[in-house]
């Protein structure tokens, strides 16, 4: 990394969530000046009140963009498109967004951002390793059954770690500009062959239960998600695990030039880590902060 780049100043809009916390360590140990945005934060940024966009971006040189809770939501496309336009009028010069892979409406919203003319990477990525841990699937594991509309679908998790290092990398390092990259963990795992790895590395049974996209709604319904919300996460989820993006890229070794890392080195680590004991299971609706937030 350049002199040049360590004084330069990045804002991450989502400086809390799995990825977002990431990026922000990473910079702050390459010597980079970072903005943690969140809605109650220092940087006052929330996605859902425009007002605090300006003054979040004001004098950065780059951003890094997760919108919540996912840019295949309704109103995404518009909303960065106007994150993109003020991000321009601010004088970044650098965007790297936290895209989905295999989503159509994600596509759209890359394209509203990319009108900016701001410098874009796009970082389209497949469900994270970590929702088992920090998310979505979380309470679940402690409660030993992972209820979710997925049947017998492979996924290719990724490590929101290798996640976090191609953003950095993307951030601070101009050969990136203008590129797309799709990120995967380095094999296929279905929702039954997850809950065995985590049933090994943590030596407590968890099992996969699968539900239809209905029934998923019926049961986010019960933890107090609105119907229409309810109806669309299940509808989104449903979509993304139909098979369509049942393969591995190399996206992390392009840009990193090493291999992704592996679900059961995941679920080792978080075993060991703690992160799976004294979790209350059961209170909060089982939507954590989206997928990829």
């Amino acid at each position: 990394m350049t002199e040049n780049t360590q004084r330069e100043t990045v804002l991450v809009t989502s400086g809390t969530g799995k990825t977002g916390r990431r990026v922000v360590e990473r910079l702050a140990a390459l010597g980079v000046t970072v903005r943690s945005g969140s809605r109650t934060g220092a940087v006052r940024f929330d996605w859902e009140d425009a007002s605090t966009w300006g003054p979040a971006l004001r004098g950065a040189d780059a951003a890094y963009v997760a919108y919540y809770p996912d840019l295949a939501a309704p109103g995404a496309a518009e909303a960065v498109r106007t994150f993109g336009r003020i991000a321009r009028e601010s004088g970044v010069r650098r965007l790297v967004l936290l895209s989905g892979r295999g989503e159509p409406e994600a596509v759209v919203a890359e394209e509203a951002l990319r009108e900016s003319g701001v410098a874009l990477t796009v970082v389209r990525a497949a469900f994270f390793a970590q929702n088992f841990s920090e998310g979505v699937l979380a309470e679940g594991v402690v409660a030993g059954e992972v209820a979710f509309p997925a049947g017998g679908t492979a996924e290719p998790w990724v490590h929101a770690d290798d996640l976090a290092d191609v953003v950095v990398a993307a951030l601070t390092r101009e050969e990136h500009a203008g590129l797309v990259y799709e990120l995967t963990g380095p094999r296929l795992l279905t929702f039954d062959e997850v809950a065995t790895e985590i049933s090994k590395a943590t030596g407590h049974e968890v099992r996969y239960v699968p539900l239809s996209g209905p029934q998923y709604a019926a049961l986010l319904e019960e933890y107090g998600v609105p119907a229409p919300e309810a109806r669309w996460i299940s509808g989104l989820f449903t979509s993304l695990l139909d098979g369509h993006n049942a393969s591995v890229t190399d996206g992390v070794r392009r840009v990193l030039g090493r291999e992704a890392k592996d679900f059961t080195d995941f679920a080792r680590e978080t075993a060991a880590s703690g992160a799976w004991d004294g979790r209350t299971a059961g209170q909060d609706a089982p939507t954590g902060e989206g997928a990829r937030a």
